[in-house]
Order: C-alpha cells, then structure tokens, then sequence
C-alpha cells in the first residue's frame, strides 16, 4: 500500500436496499487533513465507520495503515483513532476519569501524565476534574479528541468536528485540527460545509450518492472552479449593467427588483467596481454570496445528483 494512511478499491456497502458506498477508489496520503465533503447522505459517514473498523465493507478492498478492513470478522484496527458523529462520556465522572477509563478499555491503560497531556492538548486542563455532564458540546468534542489522542494514533478520523459549535468553538477547533495535521498526524474528516475544508484541508474528496465525483488538491478544484457570486447594489443598477458589457471577465445579471448578481474572479471584479466609481455609480453594498470552490461543489453534487 506503499506510504497511503487509507486505500480504498472498489468498496461497496449496503444497508438493506439503500446503497451507502458504490465502488469508492479513494487514496489518502499520509500527513496533512484530508476532507471527506459531501451533502447528507453521500457516504461519508460510513466510510469513516468503515476506516476506524466499526462497519466492514460488502464489497472491494479497504487498507488502513497497511492493514486490511475484513469484510467479516475481526477486531478494531490498530492506528486509527477519532469518532462519528459525537463522543460518548459518562457525564457522572470528571474528563480525566473517562479518559483514564477509556484507556484501560482499550487494553493498554494511562498514566496520569499521558491523561493531563491530552487534556492540555485540546485546552480543558482547567476542567479536568469536573464532571463530563456540566460540559458544553465543545468541550465534549474537544475531550472526544483528547480520548483520541491517548491512543498514539498514526491516523485521526473526526466526523463534522465542528458541528454544533459557537463561532469561538468552531475557531478554536480548526486551529486544533490543522495543529494536528501539521504536527505529522494524518487527519481524516468529514464534513458539508465548503467554506471550512478550504480552511482546514490539504486535499479534499467530493462525494454524493456514495460515490466519489472529486477527489485531488484544492488549487486543482479552484482552477475549474465557476468564478464566485456576489449580490451588487448601486445607485443606479441599470447604468452598472451597461458598464458591466463592456467589462472583461465579469458577468452581471438581474436578482429582483434591485440589485444585481455579479460573477467575476477578484482582479476583474476590482477593475469592475473602479468602473463604476468613474461612470458616476455608488456602490451600495457588495457581498459575496459564494466562493468559487463553494460553486464547484455544487455544481460538481448536482451533476451527480443528475446522472
């Protein structure tokens, strides 16, 4: 399997009549955060039930860290470590217990040493002795990836580690995530929101309908990116749209009764917007409305959808 953290070659899952993974080739390198993107429902999930060895495959080849997920029997995987969906504490003991309890079940046991550096490391140092139940849904995903961590693992697999969480949470968060990734670790996560695999992830992997519809580099995805759309007011929308056909790499059309769609990349809508400043119209408001990454991903999940 050479270096790859996850290879996958035709792997195939079913639940009943419903097709959760349909033939996925997928390869993740070691190092760096990967980014499982999908809407609900595209698989992703699963496959990472299947990487941390909780769901075997029905079909295909699946090695994580050089070792094959069976499709039948066998124990949990030796490498791999993280969570789906959130993690489970028992809320009537402190953080550090749990985790210390956690450890014991996963047969090697930790000192308390091992359980304050995983505690430091995600910042609940503060409340280790506090019991779980008073804990906000951040600090228990935090915790979650303290538990993780304890293992020594070569390969971290987070389901949506940001879902739920308050603005701070979500900063806090992908700083701890990209931490991670950049410290040698190789970082798997899920995840529907565009916006933040462009912050956290090294390459990303589209899917929908349990199937793969992109797999690669971020820059690759942003060179046949659509350009990105913008909501425009101005004083005059009427003389924007004749400046608008005269301008290079900028395609304006009507959205309402006011206001204007606007596409364009950053250095043609600059030039745009200095235009209007000479032709004697005010910008009013200009917001983005969707990255270009954002568009391709759409774009990239209804082709799919279509087929």
């Amino acid at each position: 399997m050479g270096v790859a953290a996850v290879v996958g070659r035709g792997v195939g899952k079913r639940f009943g009549s419903t097709v959760a993974l349909d033939r996925v080739d997928l390869t993740v390198r070691v190092g760096g955060v990967h980014g499982l993107l999908g809407p609900n429902g595209a698989g992703k999930t699963t496959f990472l039930r299947m990487v941390l060895g909780l769901v075997r495959p029905d079909e295909g080849e699946l090695h994580v860290l050089g070792h094959e997920v069976r499709r039948a029997g066998g124990g949990g995987l030796d490498g791999p470590a993280g969570f789906v969906e959130s993690p489970r504490f028992y809320p009537y003991l402190s953080a550090e217990r749990n985790l210390a309890l956690l450890a014991a079940y996963d047969g090697g046991g930790a000192d308390e040493t091992a359980v304050g550096d995983a505690l430091a490391r995600v910042d609940l140092s503060g409340v280790a002795r506090q019991k779980v139940g008073g804990f906000s849904f951040g600090m228990r995903q935090r915790l979650g990836i303290a538990a993780a961590l304890l293992r020594s693992p070569r390969l971290l697999v987070f389901d949506e580690p940001a879902n739920g969480l308050d603005p701070a949470g979500v900063r806090d968060m992908r700083a701890l995530v990209r931490e991670l990734g950049e410290g040698g670790l190789t970082v798997l996560l899920s995840s529907h929101n565009m916006a933040e695999v462009e912050q956290l992830c090294d390459t990303v992997t589209i899917m929908n309908h349990g199937r793969i519809v992109y797999t690669g580099g971020l820059d690759e995805l942003r060179d046949h990116a659509p350009d990105p759309a913008h909501r425009l007011l101005t004083s005059d929308d009427r003389a924007a749209e004749k400046v608008a056909a005269d301008a290079v790499g900028v395609s304006v059309a009507r959205e309402g009764a006011a206001g204007l769609a606007v596409r364009a990349r950053r250095e043609a809508l600059d030039r745009f917007v200095l235009e209007l400043g000479r032709a004697g119209v005010a910008v009013r408001e200009l917001r983005l409305e969707t990255t270009s990454l954002e568009q391709q991903f759409l774009r990239l999940t209804e082709e799919a959808s279509a087929r």
